[in-house]
């Protein structure tokens, strides 16, 4: 897995730690699950619709070649879904490294 470091305006981490706590993820999921709405077309759901749609409007929704190749199982999605944003915050990580 690759790891991303972006700086952004301190109202935008605020109004995205608000997003993700509204919807009972971590800021990473949360914000892991905006970038993949915004480029994969193919995510169902009303809630990537809508995040699509605000990037469309903003100019930023990047369109990528059509899938292709089988689709992943349905019970492993599900399982990977249920697993993500268990583990230990990168910010805690992070922290204890540079003490």
């Amino acid at each position: 897995m690759f790891q991303l470091t972006l700086r952004v305006p301190d109202d935008l981490i605020g109004r995205l730690k608000d997003a993700a706590q509204e919807h009972g993820r971590s800021l990473n999921g949360w914000a892991t699950d905006v970038l993949t709405a915004a480029v994969d077309p193919e995510l169902a759901g009303d809630e990537a619709a809508r995040v699509r749609e605000r990037l469309a409007r903003a100019g930023l929704l990047a369109t990528g070649a059509p899938r292709t190749g089988p689709r992943p199982d349905p019970d492993a999605v599900a399982r990977a879904r249920a697993a993500a944003g268990r583990g230990t915050p990168l910010a805690e990580i992070v922290a204890e490294e540079r003490r």
